[in-house]
């Protein structure tokens, strides 16, 4: 409950006249301060008027005011400028190392504040504030998904920087990982990212202009040419071919049980996705200088335009040939994924890497060329009454429930301030 004390000070949600410290003096709260999220007092340089003089400095808040001394502040420097102390319940009294006595202020949250945040907690509807979503103005919606859109790139760009790091500050080889992690779709992301981090890219360029062999060293770091196959001609010369580039460059294979396949559509088998980045590879579609280079979505769309080498037309995989032969492109849903997931992300990271603000705008411009995302999460936000134009707004809204709603943390959402400040005859109108 203490961070509900923390919110209603940094809202001033309470009574903005009578306040008074637990000695008497009048106080009148001018700015209640920066919300330190850092070690030391909860707000910084906050400025209270206590008896007609104006106070600059840093708040504490505590339920009670024996906290401080649990907390042992007593003993620590960067309490002692403390200019006031903020609790629900003054048990005690603090004075500074001069024995003068701190400013404290008893204020209790009220108690339609304490129901609504209760409501929040432990409601069982999603998202939980759906009650009065409908009445946020337009630009209170669209300020809130502007900021969760950034705050969803940076959160992207970081796993990409550390990424990167991980592949030795090689941009192109961390394009790579990153597009291979967006082709197991959720399901296979895992898997796909650990294979695409075992292919050294500098032995793979060196046979670039042989598909067959291409597709020996995707096939076989994969761990999918372990066992022989009798009868099978291409599969055969998949496996001597890796069998002898796996020799001269020491590749090792990730474990094949890796793979998931359980309620998976044949066409997105691992082994048609590798066919397809395979054939990517091949066509130098797989290159960060396309991709920066490229002005519209469409562009993007036409890269990832991709098929599968002739024995994939007819096989699932190296043991299951299909009915009909098939092309088995990239649906275009398929292709809007991987640049809401990994072309645009690439793209605000890299801009931010090169201090191009331009470049990292364009990764969100993009997403506002992409329809809608359709998911059992926009679906809740839709009928709580938020209707997403773009992928942009949609990727805002899976990041507001995924990093919000999912955990409750409600006391940071601008949509959960609306609802805890509003007061019970709002709420009630509004059942």
């Amino acid at each position: 409950m203490e961070q509900l004390l923390h919110y209603c000070w940094k809202h001033k949600i309470f009574p903005l006249h009578q306040l008074t410290t637990t000695d008497g003096k009048e106080i009148e709260v001018l700015n209640p301060g920066l919300h330190n999220t850092d070690a030391g007092p909860d707000f910084l340089d906050a400025k209270i008027k206590i008896d007609g003089v104006v106070w600059v400095g840093n708040v504490e808040i505590h339920m009670r005011t024996s906290d401080w001394f649990r907390h042992h502040h007593e003993n620590n420097p960067a309490y002692q400028n403390i200019i006031l102390h903020v609790v629900c319940e003054a048990d005690d009294e603090l004075r500074y190392p001069n024995g003068k006595a701190i400013p404290q202020l008893q204020m209790n949250i009220p108690d339609y504040i304490r129901r609504n945040y209760n409501q929040l907690l432990r409601g069982d509807v999603t998202p939980a504030c759906a009650r009065i979503v409908n009445n946020l103005s337009r630009l209170q919606i669209h300020s809130w998904l502007s900021a969760l859109q950034v705050e969803r790139m940076e959160m992207r760009a970081q796993q990409i920087t550390e990424r990167r790091q991980q592949l030795e500050g090689n941009w192109e080889d961390t394009f790579f990982v990153t597009i291979a992690r967006s082709f197991g779709f959720g399901k296979n992301g895992d898997a796909f990212e650990h294979w695409a981090q075992s292919i050294p890219m500098s032995a793979v360029g060196k046979h670039k202009d042989n598909l067959l062999q291409v597709e020996a060293i995707f096939f076989g770091q994969a761990g999918l040419l372990e066992t022989p196959l009798e009868g099978n001609e291409y599969y055969t010369r998949l496996r001597n071919e890796y069998r002898y580039l796996k020799h001269k460059f020491g590749f090792s294979p990730i474990n094949p049980a890796e793979w998931k396949f359980l309620r998976l559509r044949p066409q997105n088998f691992p082994h048609i996705r590798i066919a397809q980045l395979a054939m990517m590879y091949y066509q130098q579609r797989l290159n960060l200088s396309r991709i920066l280079n490229a002005q519209r979505v469409e562009d993007i769309m036409q890269l990832f335009d991709t098929h599968v080498s002739e024995y994939w037309k007819t096989h699932y995989t190296f043991d299951s040939p299909s009915t009909l032969p098939r092309e088995k492109h990239l649906s275009n849903a398929s292709r809007q994924s991987l640049i809401i997931n990994a072309v645009a992300p690439i793209l605000f990271c890299y801009g931010r890497y090169k201090a191009n603000e331009a470049l990292a705008e364009k990764g969100i411009t993009l997403l506002e060329q992409i329809p809608a995302e359709n998911n059992f999460i926009i679906r809740n936000w839709t009928e709580a009454g938020i209707r997403p134009e773009n992928a942009a707004d949609t990727q805002a809204l899976i990041q507001l429930y995924r990093n919000y709603c999912t955990r409750r943390d409600c006391l940071r959402c601008r949509f959960g301030y609306e609802y805890i400040r509003h007061t019970p005859q709002f709420l009630r109108e509004e059942q």
